[in-house]
């Protein structure tokens, strides 16, 4: 089994999209994927995934899949307009139905929103299989900053994690958001660390330091060694310790509000209401 791995950045949102292709098939897929987002104007565009898909389209390949690792909150997810243009199947843990709850009370949807997961295609949970032409991603569980966060190891070589775990400078994501947990995530990168030294891991966000270049993958030896959270002989409790207090220290996402309404409908925009316009809300003192 064999897939090349392609990255792009969205600067905007310091967010990485990963364009996996299986090479006996040229069968392709996505990795979260960003939707353009001005929030000053509220309006919306896709010319970051537009010139993806150009190229992929250029290639002769095909998209079959977008692996969401969870909702996102601090981009929106292009997912639902992949589906539309290419009839890939978007895939996202099981567990965002915890997630579409939390926010459906927060945004107090209408009734016609249904927090059952079905506006995404396939619902995956721990030890699933998705299957892209001959290469194989195996379904990792790995809450922590979210519940609903999943790892894709791909042909035991390669795993994309999302938010999980960040360049060893940076170290590790929040865990303040609703149903997150600093002891949760350490186990879920501790099962990351023992995937094997030679292990890739794909990233979501990088935010380099001054004098660092951008950086979208790192090996897992190289975490053990020096991700500043996270190395090897850091204790669950210290961890826990350091993250709960930076936690209470950080800011709420500039994006979270507009990105979790759409997220949590694998990209869609809220329905339209009578006069034909879609609406995201704004809930006042309510985070």
């Amino acid at each position: 089994m064999a897939a090349t791995v392609q990255t792009f950045f969205h600067e905007e949102t310091f967010t990485f999209t990963h364009w996996v292709q299986d090479q006996a098939t040229g069968k392709v897929a996505l990795i979260d994927p960003v939707l353009d987002f001005d929030q000053k104007s509220g309006r919306t565009a896709t010319r970051f995934i537009d010139d993806i898909l150009k190229q992929i389209q250029e290639k002769g390949a095909q998209v079959a899949l977008v692996l969401e690792t969870h909702a996102h909150a601090d981009h929106l997810s292009a997912g639902d307009y992949i589906r539309q243009q290419t009839r890939a199947q978007v895939v996202i843990g099981k567990p965002i139905i915890q997630v579409q709850e939390t926010f459906a009370n927060l945004f107090n949807e209408r009734d016609s929103f249904k927090a059952d997961g079905h506006q995404f295609d396939v619902l995956v949970a721990e030890g699933a299989e998705v299957t892209l032409g001959e290469s194989v991603f195996s379904v990792l569980a790995t809450p922590g900053h979210t519940p609903a966060c999943v790892s894709y190891f791909l042909n035991g070589t390669d795993v994309f994690v999302g938010d999980t775990i960040f360049m060893p400078d940076i170290g590790s994501a929040r865990c303040d958001f609703p149903g997150g947990d600093a002891r949760v995530l350490f186990q879920s990168v501790q099962r990351l660390l023992s995937l094997g030294d030679d292990v890739v891991m794909h990233l979501c966000h990088d935010y380099p330091p001054e004098g660092r270049a951008l950086a979208s993958s790192v090996t897992v030896a190289q975490q053990k060694e020096r991700n500043i959270h996270m190395r090897a002989g850091i204790s669950c409790e210290k961890f826990v310790e350091m993250r709960e207090a930076r936690d209470a220290t950080l800011d709420v996402p500039r994006l979270i509000l507009p990105s979790l309404q759409v997220n949590i409908r694998a990209g869609a925009l809220p329905e339209p209401e009578e006069n034909g316009v879609s609406y995201l809300k704004l809930p006042l003192n309510a985070l």
